[in-house]
C-alpha cells in the first residue's frame, strides 16, 4: 500500500473522531499481514520454526538477535516463532538446595507417595500426632529482603540504590520443635558449639517432656516425628532414642527443605520480621524470636502442616524435582 493510501485511511478515521491509539489499532488489524518490502515470505514456515527450535535446544541461553542473524530473518519473527509457535519463554535460573540426580528425583517421588498415603489414612489423626524439627541461624543483624526495600517513586524516576549488606557474625542457632498447635520447644545453641548425637538425644528427652506437659492428649499416642537427615539426627544413639520414646519416624529425602514445614513455611516467614533489625546481644535476638512465635494462633501452625499434602502431591507431579514457591 502506498503512503498516500495510509494517509487517506488515517484521515478517514480521524473524521470519525477516532483517537490516535484507536486509529493505530484499526490499521494494525487490517494491514499487519500485508506483504512489506524486504519481509521474507518464508519466515514462519515449518522448516524455519524447526530451525529456530533446534538452535534453542543446542544453546538454551542463545539470544534472539543471534538466532535472527544466523537464520536471516527479523528478531520480531524469531520472537513470534518462539512464543506463538513453539510456546517457549526465557526464564532466569533459580537457586535450589542441590542439583538432584535422576535417582534422587525418584527417591523424592517414592517418599512423597509413601508420606501421602500415610497422611490420607486419617488426616486429622496424622496432623494431631505429627511433630517436626529443624534448625536456623538467627543473626544479630539480617539485611532487608529485596521485597522489603520497595518504595514509591515518580513514574519518570529510577530505581533507588541500596548498598549490599551481609548478615552479622554474631548469631545463635535456633532448633525449633513444633506441631499443628504451636511451638513445643526452642533450643538456642551458641555459634561456637555444635549439635552432636548426645546433645540431640537430650533435646528429644526435653521434647518428650514438653509434649506430655503441653499436649496431654498425646500421652497415649505414638508421635509421628519428622526431621531432616543430619548426622546427629540419624546416628545410632538417635535411632535408639526414637525406639525408646516409641516415636514413628517419617521418612524424609535428602536435599529437600521444600518438603519440610520449617523449610518452606516456618523459617521463611520468620526471616521477614527480623530482616533489617539490629540486636545488640544474643539474648535480645532470642527474645525477638520467642515473641514472634508467641503472637500466632494455632491456625497459623496448622496451615503450615496442612501444606504438606499439597507439597507431596506437587513433588510427585513434577517427577521429584524441587517445588516452586
Amino acid at each position: 500500500m502506498e503512503k498516500i493510501e495510509y494517509r487517506v485511511l488515517i484521515k478517514f478515521f480521524g473524521l470519525n473522531d477516532s483517537t490516535p491509539t484507536e486509529i493505530h489499532t484499526e490499521l494494525l488489524k487490517v494491514l499487519e499481514d500485508d506483504p512489506r518490502e524486504g519481509r521474507p515470505k518464508t519466515a514462519t514456515t515449518p522448516q524455519i520454526i524447526q530451525q529456530v527450535h533446534d538452535t534453542v535446544l543446542d544453546d538454551r541461553r542463545v539470544k534472539v538477535r543471534a538466532i535472527a542473524e544466523a537464520i536471516g530473518i527479523s528478531k520480531q519473527r524469531i520472537g513470534n516463532s518462539l512464543h506463538e509457535e513453539l510456546h517457549m519463554k526465557k526464564l532466569c535460573a533459580r537457586w535450589v538446595p542441590h542439583l538432584l540426580t535422576i535417582d534422587q528425583n525418584r527417591i523424592r517421588m517414592r517418599i512423597s507417595q509413601v508420606c501421602l498415603d500415610r497422611f490420607k489414612q486419617n488426616k486429622m489423626d496424622f496432623k494431631r500426632r505429627f511433630t517436626t524439627i529443624d534448625k536456623n541461624w538467627i543473626h544479630h543483624y539480617t539485611p532487608e529482603q529485596k521485597e522489603q526495600s520497595k518504595q514509591w517513586i515518580e513514574a519518570s524516576g529510577s530505581a533507588p540504590k541500596k548498598a549490599k549488606m551481609v548478615p552479622s557474625a554474631g548469631k545463635v542457632m535456633a532448633t525449633v520443635f513444633w506441631n499443628c498447635k504451636g511451638v513445643l520447644l526452642i533450643d538456642y545453641l551458641q555459634k561456637d558449639k555444635t549439635i552432636n548425637s548426645e546433645y540431640y538425644c537430650n533435646l528429644l528427652d526435653q521434647l518428650d517432656a514438653k509434649i506430655r506437659e503441653k499436649r496431654p492428649a498425646l500421652k497415649k499416642k505414638r508421635i509421628i516425628f519428622h526431621q531432616n537427615n543430619g548426622r546427629a539426627h540419624t546416628s545410632v544413639l538417635a535411632m535408639a532414642k526414637f525406639n525408646e520414646l516409641k516415636y514413628e519416624l517419617l521418612e524424609h529425602p535428602v536435599y529437600s527443605p521444600d518438603l519440610a514445614p520449617s523449610g518452606y513455611y516456618l523459617f521463611p516467614n520468620l526471616k521477614k520480621p527480623l530482616a533489617g533489625k539490629r540486636f545488640t546481644s544474643t539474648d535480645e535476638a532470642i527474645a525477638a524470636v520467642n515473641g514472634y512465635f508467641a503472637d500466632f494462633p494455632e491456625s497459623y501452625f496448622n496451615n503450615g502442616i496442612e501444606l504438606l499434602e499439597k507439597r507431596w502431591n506437587k513433588c510427585i507431579e513434577v517427577s521429584g524435582n524441587h517445588i516452586e514457591k
